[in-house]
């Protein structure tokens, strides 16, 4: 999630940092096989900044191929357990299947805390190859303040943040997880950016944001991607039913669209390898 500058304009809703998947129904359009997803054996990462910064990483090259990003922010904090507990979801099966059905590969930042949560899940995401999955923090709490109201990580805490979502991807079973995170909220400072440093990650932004965290209309959504769209764009969406229940009927329009006007559609990994 995200430095979350969210259009609420065209969507009638305030930008959050909560990340969700909306509900996808089944469909029985035909879609044009794509090529298969680009498998990188060692992800790229970008170089650090001055004096050990954290790089950061916001869209493709310009110049590039009409290709297109799509990341999904799996996201629940740390004291989100007893909502779970009580039916509240915070996973989407239904986006990942929609995915796999329209063959789109994509990007998934994953908190630590959805990942012990719904384990079968990110073990089923991270070894399929269309999919990779990068750090979205264990707690999902802002690492600078303000952030949109969320708590903010203890001081000193930065790097264990890190290095519990990791372990915590992995002990589901994950396999395709890439040295990439991604700030709650989007939120970080230079401050930050050197207390990452050491784990060695580049940091993942974007440039086009969907708008649909909490969003009720799917063609809202869908036509903010669609407008914001350039060849090496890199949009975030989200993967929570509860804070985002029509992203995956916005992708259903949104990857017919885009496959139309000749863009296929890659990963991170690939687009960060483009650059």
């Amino acid at each position: 999630m995200i430095r979350f500058a969210y259009k609420a304009v065209a969507l009638g809703v305030l930008g959050t940092v909560l990340v969700g998947c909306g509900r996808a129904q089944p469909t029985s359009t035909a879609v044009e096989r794509p090529p298969a997803p680009h498998v990188t054996e060692k992800p790229p990462v970008m170089a650090p900044g001055p004096g050990g910064l954290t790089p950061v990483f916001k869209r493709g090259p310009q110049q590039a191929a009409k290709v297109v990003a799509l990341s999904f922010d799996a996201d629940m904090t740390a004291d989100q357990g007893p909502r779970a507990a009580a039916g509240e979801h915070f996973d989407n099966p239904e986006l990942i299947a929609l995915l796999r059905r329209l063959k789109v590969p994509a990007t998934v930042f994953m908190t630590g805390r959805w990942a012990e949560e719904y384990p079968d899940q990110a073990r089923s995401i991270g070894t399929d190859p269309l999919f990779e999955i990068g750090n979205h923090s264990y707690s999902h709490y802002a690492f600078t303040t303000p952030c949109y109201g969320l708590p903010t990580v203890a001081e000193g805490a930065v790097r264990e943040e890190v290095q519990r979502a990791f372990g915590a991807i992995r002990a589901a079973g994950a396999r395709n997880v890439v040295p990439y995170f991604r700030f709650p909220g989007g939120c970080y400072d230079d401050a930050t950016l050197r207390a990452l440093g050491p784990e060695k990650v580049t940091a993942v932004q974007w440039d086009v944001v969907s708008g649909d965290a909490f969003a009720t209309d799917a063609d809202a959504v869908a036509e903010q991607v669609l407008d914001g769209v350039r060849p090496g764009s890199l949009v975030v969406m989200h993967c929570t039913r509860s804070a985002a229940p029509v992203t995956a009927e916005a992708v259903r329009r949104v990857v017919p669209e885009l496959r139309k006007r000749g863009y296929r559609f890659v990963k991170v990994s690939e687009l960060m390898a483009a650059g």
